[in-house]
């Protein structure tokens, strides 16, 4: 099992996927595997490689309230775009998972977490909404890959 939290700690909200990881990295269960990952899709991909179930946690800008937190079964289909149509990479999550898909590389169990962001400004810190939504979605996906990890 491998929690990758995606974005650019730089960035202001951008780095939400990056503060789930490093929160749940400080407390993860056995047999969990944490990544920060900047979100380049092809080293995305590989980053998934061997896992039978993926968890993924990025920033999303759909015009939402910041800090709402989206959750999404990848694994049953293509990300909604609404949610997924903005990205501060060339290629997005939305098209690494696609990509990984037409390439028979995406692991059976894909969940996929988007925390609406609202600030992407240079050195700027994440806004106090994602921030708190971040810790939250740390919390609870502490207690989901612990239930993960004994079923498995």
């Amino acid at each position: 099992m491998k929690l990758i939290g995606v974005g650019n700690r730089w960035r202001g909200d951008d780095g939400a996927g990056l503060l789930v990881a490093a929160a749940v990295g400080a407390r993860r269960p056995a047999g969990v595997e944490v990544v920060e990952h900047a979100g380049e899709p092809i080293e995305l991909i590989e980053a998934c490689d061997g896992a039978a179930a993926v968890w993924i946690v990025d920033a999303v800008c759909s015009g939402g309230t910041p800090g709402t937190v989206y959750r999404i079964d990848a694994a049953a289909g293509p990300l909604p775009s609404a949610l997924f149509a903005v990205s501060t990479h060339a290629l997005g999550l939305a098209d690494a998972i696609e990509l990984a898909r037409a390439l028979g590389r995406l692991p059976a169990q894909v969940s996929v977490y988007g925390i609406e962001a609202s600030r992407f400004e240079p050195g700027e810190p994440p806004s106090p909404p994602v921030a708190l939504a971040a810790e939250q979605l740390a919390d609870a996906l502490v207690e989901e890959l612990a239930r993960c990890a004994l079923a498995g």
